[in-house]
Order: structure tokens, then C-alpha cells, then sequence
């Protein structure tokens, strides 16, 4: 099982950009998909993007198209969340997860992106 720390929420005014972080431990990173969700306050969590074991495809939800882009570096084990653009609608807690997205086999504690209008 991989185990997972994200960092890189905070605060941020609408239109700026903040890069989230997700560091991984286990053997079993550089062949998992990673991806992220998100969870705002009194909404079901939901799918933002995922990234294939070798970083060759990536998925990202329509809400977020064009202006949020996940990497990965498995020399560091470690992906990320580029968010620009950011908007009022995109404050939540988001999390980063390792395997399927249907059903992901390890979720991290969350950090929080507050933006503000």
C-alpha cells in the first residue's frame, strides 16, 4: 500500500495559482495511478485528475479543463497539482489517491485551497 502527504493548500485570491504536492511512500508508487479529488463543504467529493504509472495519460475533470494540470516524478515519488486560474468554486479539501480511480487503494489526509473573490 502506498502512503501519501500532500502539501501546497493555503489561500489565494481568484485567478492566481497555487501547485499542490503529493509525496508517496511504498515500493508501489511508479506503478500506480495517481490522481486527485476534491471535497467541498457540503458537496459528495469529487474527480479532478488522474495520471497513468508512466505519466503518459492524464484525465482531468471538464470543471477544470485547461486550467489544472497533474504531473508526476517517480524518481521523487511524488505528483502534483498545477492550479491556475483558480476560482471561488474550486475551495475545497483536495486529496491525493494512489490506484484505480473507480476505487482507489490509498487516499492522503487532505489540504485545504481557499479562494477567495
Amino acid at each position: 500500500q502506498v502512503q501519501l502527504v500532500e502539501s501546497g493548500g493555503g489561500l489565494v485570491q481568484a485567478g492566481g495559482s497555487l501547485r499542490l504536492s503529493c509525496a508517496a511512500s511504498g515500493r508501489t508508487f511508479s506503478s500506480a495511478t495517481m490522481g486527485w479529488f476534491r471535497q467541498a463543504p457540503g458537496k459528495e467529493r469529487e474527480f479532478v485528475a488522474s495520471i497513468t504509472w508512466s505519466g503518459g495519460t492524464t484525465y482531468s475533470a471538464d470543471s477544470v479543463k485547461g486550467r489544472f494540470t497533474i504531473s508526476r516524478d517517480n524518481a521523487k515519488n511524488t505528483v502534483y497539482l498545477q492550479m491556475n486560474s483558480l476560482k471561488p468554486e474550486d475551495t475545497a479539501v483536495y486529496y491525493c489517491t494512489a490506484g484505480p480511480i473507480t476505487r482507489p487503494s490509498s487516499w492522503g489526509q487532505g489540504t485545504q485551497v481557499t479562494v477567495s473573490s
